[in-house]
């Protein structure tokens, strides 16, 4: 009898152990652990690491109190096959648990790089070489992979036009194939279907409106003027009048190597397809990425007679709607106003 009870009451100690134990394992991966100081801790997973070898470096960051805490924490997550590669960033202290969820989720550290509206892919690439990416050349090579717009434009033979300007946030790993791609696919997000419809509406390609709405970005860099300037070649297109744009004459003059920064008189006659004071209509493609206000301006001019602009040196235009007019603005804001700048000089 004597010996049951103490057989009962072993049984009843290890089972007292045993909850104090798992009690314990539970405390200690919701328990929230910090050994590195305030500084945020970065930690790298690589693709393919096992479970152990990220304990391993977790635990030498001081993430984690040990390997086989983050280890229990994983398998009571059960999310040993879900962990994912990448860059970690641990700003404050987390329970194991947090971190092996953290990990699991893939939220990685991103870094963004920025692409203004106006740029060509010869200038993005200039933007990619400085980012923490990748080299010039590489996203070069990426953006001449016409494939990607088959669909939108079966003449192009690049992305001109197609990588569209903006903020992009991408793992630290993220190559030049990566960002072309979301370059695109964003493209595709905002020249989306009404747009497409509005041009075949028209009876204009998606070739012809990007080409259309980077002449006009690069002519205008303010918002309200977008659909002047619109106006202004639509009109010119429709009665066969040349587009006479500066900046397609730049565009033709960089794919020559022969751009220097100034624009001369005997540039404008260089010939090349690009240049629309040598050529009638829009040029053979795009010259430049444009935003999304500028790609619907591109298919919604204004309601406005004018044929003519010139620059009044601030970042907008005065607007003409006869050569007389014209050349009168131009002699105020192009004669004028830098003589009158030459004197308050002296």
């Amino acid at each position: 009898m004597l010996r049951k009870l103490l057989l009962a009451l072993l049984v009843a100690l290890l089972a007292l152990g045993a909850v104090a134990a798992v009690k314990g394992f539970t405390t200690r991966i919701e328990t929230p652990y910090r050994s590195a100081g305030s500084a945020a801790v970065f930690v790298d997973v690589e693709p393919g690491d096992s479970t152990r070898v990220i304990a391993g470096r977790l635990t030498r960051a001081g993430v984690v109190p040990d390997a086989w805490t983050f280890r229990l924490a994983v398998w009571q997550s059960g999310s040993a096959q879900s962990l994912q590669a990448g860059e970690y960033e641990f700003p404050a202290a987390l329970s194991p648990l947090q971190v092996v969820d953290k990990i699991a989720q893939g939220d990685v550290v991103l870094r963004t790089i920025t692409f203004p509206e106006g740029l060509t892919i010869k200038e993005m690439a200039e933007v990619f070489d400085q980012s923490a990416f990748g080299s010039g050349d590489e996203f070069l090579a990426q953006a001449g992979r016409a494939e990607l717009v088959r669909d939108l434009d079966a003449e192009a033979l690049n992305l001109e036009g197609y990588l569209f300007p903006e903020t992009y946030s991408l793992p630290r790993d993220a190559s030049a194939a990566d960002l072309v791609e979301a370059m695109v696919a964003q493209f595709r997000r905002n020249f989306d279907e009404a747009l497409r419809q509005e041009a075949a509406r028209q009876g204009r390609t998606v070739r012809e409106v990007v080409t259309l709405a980077s002449l006009i970005q690069k002519e205008t860099g303010d918002e309200t003027e977008h659909a002047l300037v619109s106006a202004v070649y639509h009109n010119r297109l429709r009665i066969g009048m040349g587009l006479q744009c500066d900046p397609t004459v730049i565009y033709a003059l960089e794919l020559d190597g022969l751009y220097d920064g100034n624009l001369t008189r005997d540039n404008l006659q260089h010939d090349s397809s690009y240049n629309t004071y040598r050529y009638p209509g829009l040029p053979p493609g795009p010259i430049a990425a444009a935003g999304r206000a500028v790609l619907e301006a591109a298919l919604r001019p204004a309601d406005a007679s004018y044929l003519y602009f010139v620059s009044r040196n601030d970042g907008t235009h005065e607007f003409a709607n006869t050569l007389r007019e014209h050349n009168r603005n131009v002699r105020k804001w192009q004669v004028e106003f830098f003589r009158a700048r030459r004197r308050s000089q002296e």
